[in-house]
């Protein structure tokens, strides 16, 4: 069975929100799922996994978009990592009152194409709480997910 890596940063539990329902889509798929918060994770738990996901929050407070501190250590290392052969996906919450909307998605995008992964679906931004519009987009970047590691 599939294993998916579910990686996420909550501070108003909106982003674990995201990854539950992510984590829910890609169960009824018939994936096994480990959604972790981030500041309980190894960095290299993710190469047993064959679909990475990160699901963040940007912090914005008068500046520019910035990742969560929680999720800075996991960020950085992965620069260490050959993710070639792993499949990715990449969601998260923020506030479209900011400028630097969802940021923190787009680093992580480009952090783990560095790396050598293949992005297995678009990445979905959410403002503030997942809404009906919100869930159907991330069930479909599950599928799509899934889809891709199927492809490979």
């Amino acid at each position: 069975m599939a294993l998916a890596k579910i990686v996420y940063a909550s501070m108003t539990g909106n982003t674990e929100e995201i990854a539950d329902i992510v984590a829910t889509k890609l169960e009824e798929l018939g994936l096994e799922v480990h959604n972790d918060e981030c500041t309980t994770v190894e960095t290299e738990e993710i190469l047993d996994a064959d679909i990475i996901i990160v699901a963040t929050y940007t912090y914005s407070y008068g500046g520019d978009g910035e990742l969560p501190d929680e999720i800075v250590d996991f960020y950085s290392d992965l620069a260490d990592y050959d993710l070639t052969g792993k499949i990715y996906g990449v969601c998260g919450s923020g506030d479209t009152f900011y400028e630097d909307f969802c940021k923190s998605v787009d680093d992580f995008d480009l952090m783990l194409a560095s790396r050598g992964a293949t992005k297995g679906a678009e990445n979905v931004k959410v403002d503030l709480a997942a809404e009906e519009d919100d869930i159907a987009h991330l069930e479909k970047f599950a599928t799509d997910l899934v889809a891709a590691l199927e492809a490979q």
